[in-house]
């Protein structure tokens, strides 16, 4: 699948963003990984991770590698420390931050009963107990208590603006998540 060469690295069809490079970790080539989720299950999950540089990376800065082969990672406090193959040493730690980390979805560890993966949600239609579509999911808002479900129902005629709800992720609402559907059935009304 991959090789010593950058161009040579064949990326996931599954690849997901799981986290970003923020600072160097001691002087041995440690990293430290702030990652998008409270639960960091999906970058213990791969020992490959694949890189895609800073969104504003100066032309004078190394060019960033495209597979990062994980030697160890811990959590420590919110972010997780890691050692990996080819990052000898500070410098080359510190040329990564920024950096842009994704695995293959096909890599993360399986949903327990009644629990998903927020990126598996976006997209699912979305409707409630009468049969009414209300949208699909376009994002997830965390709140700290509660995950909340941001449905857009995009316009039927042209000049109609599209429609936002935000229904609380919680199972007072939520009737039924149906991935093979790409369905989600809930109890909430038209006009709420």
């Amino acid at each position: 699948m991959t090789s010593s060469h950058d161009d040579e690295v064949v990326w996931p069809e599954d690849a997901i963003e799981v986290g970003r490079i923020v600072d160097a970790w001691g002087i041995k080539g440690g990293i430290k990984v702030l990652p998008f989720s409270g639960d960091p299950q999906a970058l213990f999950s791969s020992k490959r991770w694949y890189l895609k540089p800073p969104e504003l990376r100066p032309a004078s800065v190394a060019r960033t590698p495209a597979l990062l082969k994980v030697i160890s990672a811990k959590e420590h406090g919110d972010i997780i420390v890691v050692m990996a193959q080819d990052v000898p040493d500070r410098n080359a730690a510190e040329a990564l931050i920024g950096s842009r980390i994704f695995v293959p979805r096909s890599s993360f560890p399986t949903a327990g009963k009644d629990e998903y993966y927020w990126i598996d949600l976006i997209g699912l239609s979305v409707v409630n107990r009468a049969g009414e579509p209300l949208g699909a999911v376009a994002d997830l808002v965390e709140t700290g208590a509660q995950g909340v479900l941001r449905v857009v129902m995009e316009p039927v005629t042209e000049g109609q603006s599209s429609t936002e709800r935000l229904i609380p992720f919680v199972a007072a609402y939520i009737d039924d998540v149906n991935l093979e559907q790409r369905r989600i059935l809930v109890d909430w009304e038209l006009d709420y």
